[in-house]
């Protein structure tokens, strides 16, 4: 049976905050559920942080089929409405009566695009690529990524020359480019709101210490994840920024920012898995290189806990529990890394050829985000209220999550917002 289609006794509508995993989510059960499902996003495509990496972990798939069928499944929900480079800028009324109002920024690509590429190779500016934390460069007019949805270009505004350039126009072989696109305001009635617009990495260049920033060859996870991807930077190879050359020794260093009261005081939960799923990208494509773990202490919950055996027992790779105190240039063309190891009381300097500084999983949206009150801790997580507000936060909006829990978390958010809306009808 076509869920598209299927009758439903539920009726409503919800807004849903957030296009990543756990926004596509919420609008998916909710829409198959039989409610409307405004979905919004602030970026150009839907997908969030999944559509950046290049695998998930324990099962080390590819997250390109995860996403395909969540596509799959909005592309043929009528009530599933999509707005991309959108944001919520109000949000009146009370718990099943909200009013709200959307802006729209103009994309200056119509639905005329067919993702030829034309208006990219005509295009003379250039901009560094955010989807790749800036390791690549992409034109002022690009499609975000190979699984972008809406798979249309978008122009940047803020680098681009509009009307004093226009080539784009002139290359577009079935006129999709509209440089007079204006910025536009839509309104709707919705009957409960989902908070899901998910996480940002920690800034690692307050982490002084650690080299970010000083150090060509120190880097973030989720650069590491970039780069290890066949649609990043490198097309999957592992390689030093500083001179392009493959690493004979990685160094990943754990809770970089994350449980110090100096930066981010809360455990992000993931990043340990995150790196055991890392150095297994070293292995497979770097056999010969040595692989070391700084740590505090492993958390794999549960099922995890296999997955850290086998990362363990892997060829080339030592965990060792120690803080890193400091990471710096040791003058001979690789990087410093100096560890206390609270195992043999010692302080230990170990030299690599690349440093990967696993950071903390930090809330998008915090208090004075959104345009409306909401609960959050003391870390900036979203908090549901229970009282009926009508509003709630899901997946990494909430608190840090990996994404099978976030999907689970957003199909329970998707069940709050059923719920309000049934009370709404109920009520009348």
């Amino acid at each position: 049976m076509n869920l598209s289609a299927r009758e439903s006794t539920v009726r409503g509508t919800v807004l849903v905050v957030g296009g990543g995993i756990s926004g596509m989510t919420v609008a998916i059960e909710a829409a198959e559920s039989g409610l409307d499902a405004h979905l919004v996003e602030s970026s150009p495509s839907l997908g969030g942080r999944v559509a950046q990496l290049d695998k998930y972990f324990p099962k080390l798939c590819p997250p390109i089929c995860g996403l395909e069928i969540n596509l799959r499944r909005i592309r043929v929900n009528p009530r599933i409405h999509v707005h991309t480079l959108s944001r919520l800028v109000a949000l009146s009324g009370s718990p099943g009566h909200f009013r709200a109002v959307v802006e729209h920024a103009p994309r200056f690509i119509n639905d005329q695009c067919t993702a030829c590429g034309a208006c990219v190779e005509a295009c003379p500016v250039e901009r560094d690529n955010t989807f790749d934390f800036g390791m690549s460069r992409t034109k002022a007019v690009s499609l975000p990524h190979p699984m972008a949805y809406p798979p249309r270009y978008a122009i940047d505004e803020q680098v681009c020359k509009l009307g004093d350039c226009a080539k784009c126009v002139a290359a577009c072989p079935v006129g999709a480019v509209d440089l007079s696109m204006k910025p536009r305001t839509t309104e709707f009635d919705v009957g409960a709101v989902v908070v899901a617009t998910g996480w940002k990495p920690y800034d690692a260049t307050r982490l002084s210490n650690l080299g970010f920033g000083t150090v060509k060859d120190v880097i973030t996870n989720m650069m590491f994840e970039r780069m290890c991807s066949t649609t990043g930077p490198t097309g999957g190879k592992i390689q030093r920024p500083s001179d392009g050359k493959e690493p004979r020794s990685v160094v990943f260093v754990q809770c970089a920012g994350s449980r110090d009261e100096n930066h981010l005081p809360y455990c992000s939960g993931v990043c340990c898995m995150a790196t055991l799923k890392q150095t297994t990208y070293v292995r497979d494509r770097l056999p010969d290189a040595k692989v070391r773990v700084f740590y505090i202490d492993v958390r794999s919950p549960g099922r995890l806990e296999d997955f850290y055996r086998k990362a363990q027992a892997q060829e080339g790779v030592t965990f060792e529990r120690g803080k890193v105190a400091r990471v710096t240039d040791n003058g001979k063309g690789s990087v410093r890394v100096t560890a206390e190891d609270t195992l043999e009381g010692l302080v230990r300097e170990v030299d690599a050829d690349l440093v990967v500084l696993a950071t903390g999983l930090v809330p998008s949206t915090g208090p004075g985000d959104l345009p409306f009150n909401a609960l959050h801790d003391e870390s900036g997580f979203g908090v549901n209220d229970l009282q009926g507000t009508g509003i709630v936060f899901a997946g990494c909006a909430k608190r840090p999550l990996d994404v099978s829990s976030s999907v689970q978390d957003a199909t329970g958010a998707a069940l709050r917002a059923i719920q309000s809306n049934a009370r709404r009808a109920s009520h009348g």
